[in-house]
């Protein structure tokens, strides 16, 4: 091989050592393009921009003329590809900003800063016209160290099985995920917290990261060593993984003993023999949570079966008019005390349709678990529906639950 080609060769490759040592620049947060923006960037800066807004919104996107958002926190972008003049305005007019130009490929952008907890549809104009519209929703909360990894705390394993055999929702398929703590002994006995819609609330990335704040809990001795049985809803057998659950609302918003049936002599037992694990036989040491639906499911339980479940987490609980839910306030007031605790999380911004009104709803829960004298505590926020407004909270409300089992 000729000198040339050797020195070309060594060239090419220490070109690609130092690419791959250089280290990979982080993208633009919003808060600082929304600063670079209030400046007046030069030439060189303002083509750095426009990349980085491409980047951020996706070139496809705004080629296509789709709606070119980014959220961060409460910061939200709007980007669009056009040579007119354009601006943000809101669904009933009121402007909201007027757009930058970012280059000569008509590419512009408005980063706002914007007031939490709202929703509200958007257009952009350009030249006065209507050129692309959607919608933002705002619901930014902080959360404590409790939801993320520390250093030093042991860390649950998560196990995961499909139970296809169900005689108490027939022609179901649904996936079920076992968090066992790292303390947990062979042999011995643990505390049980079982949750509807599990895949989503015991996964690492998601919002609730259920089997994370296990871990601190536990190893703070705030909660026992408990182990989380995270269930999905029932898909029908001609369903996709991963599509809409078809049995939710039936498994969930029904009012009965079926549920908890599937649990006794189901699911449970199917854990503790797949898993060589043993729950405790009392049922201070049994919890049960959910969200929406899976909050009433969550307290039908418990109702159905106090002598097993003492413990119910439910947030923007669905006790309205779709199965008969919105009796409960009423059940709760002309039944004799059960031995349960309940714990509610609602929201100004829930639901308010044809069903019925959510906060209104859990507000009546409120009114008779306090007027049976319940074992309760219902925290109240700004949350729209959904399980956002609840992963925060959850470290306080289950420290606040398990308080009296060691």
């Amino acid at each position: 091989m000729s000198m040339y080609w050797c020195l070309l060769l060594l060239s090419l490759f220490l070109s690609s050592s130092l690419a791959a040592q250089a280290p990979k620049q982080e993208p633009l947060s919003l808060s600082a393009l929304q600063k670079a923006l209030e400046g007046t960037p030069d030439v060189e800066q303002t083509k750095q921009l426009h990349d980085e807004v491409i980047h951020l919104i996706g070139k496809q996107r705004l080629v296509q003329g789709k709606p070119g958002t980014k959220i961060e926190g409460t910061t939200v972008a709007w980007a669009v590809l056009d040579p007119g003049h354009a601006r943000v305005v809101r669904g009933n007019g009121t402007l909201i900003g007027e757009m930058t130009r970012l280059g000569e490929d008509g590419l512009q952008v408005l980063v706002k800063e914007m007031k939490n907890f709202q929703e509200f549809n958007y257009r952009i104009e350009v030249d006065g016209m209507s050129r692309v519209a959607g919608m933002v929703h705002l619901e930014h909360y902080e959360y404590t160290p409790d939801s993320d990894r520390q250093p030093g705390v042991p860390e649950g394993k998560l196990e995961k099985f499909e139970w296809a055999q169900s005689k108490v929702f027939p022609d179901t398929v649904r996936d079920v995920t076992v968090y066992i703590p790292q303390q947990y002994q062979a042999g011995d006995e643990a505390c049980l917290m079982v949750w509807q819609d599990g895949s989503r609330h015991v996964d690492p990335n998601g919002s609730m990261r259920a089997g994370i704040v296990f871990d601190n809990l536990i190893q703070q001795k705030k909660m026992p060593v408990t182990i989380g049985v995270f269930i999905d809803p029932g898909r029908k057998s001609n369903q996709k993984p991963g599509g809409k659950a078809a049995n939710r609302g039936f498994e969930y918003d029904s009012l009965g003993d079926a549920y908890s049936r599937f649990l006794l002599t189901e699911i449970l037992p199917e854990v503790e023999k797949r898993y060589s694990v043993k729950f405790r036989q009392d049922p201070k040491a049994w919890g049960i949570a959910g969200g929406s639906s899976g909050g009433i499911c969550s307290f039908t339980t418990a109702w159905e079966r106090p002598d097993k479940f003492h413990k119910v987490l439910s947030w923007v609980g669905t006790f309205v008019d779709i199965r008969g839910g919105n009796a409960y306030p009423y059940l709760l007031r002309v039944t004799e005390r059960k031995p349960i605790r309940v714990y509610l999380l609602d929201g100004v911004n829930d639901l308010d349709n044809k069903y019925g009104n959510w906060p209104l709803a859990n507000r009546m829960m409120e009114a008779s678990l306090k007027y049976m004298n319940y074992d309760y505590r219902i925290d109240w926020t700004e949350c729209f529906h959904g399980s956002r407004g609840m992963a925060p909270h959850l470290p306080e409300a289950l420290t606040w639950l398990w308080r009296d089992v060691k």
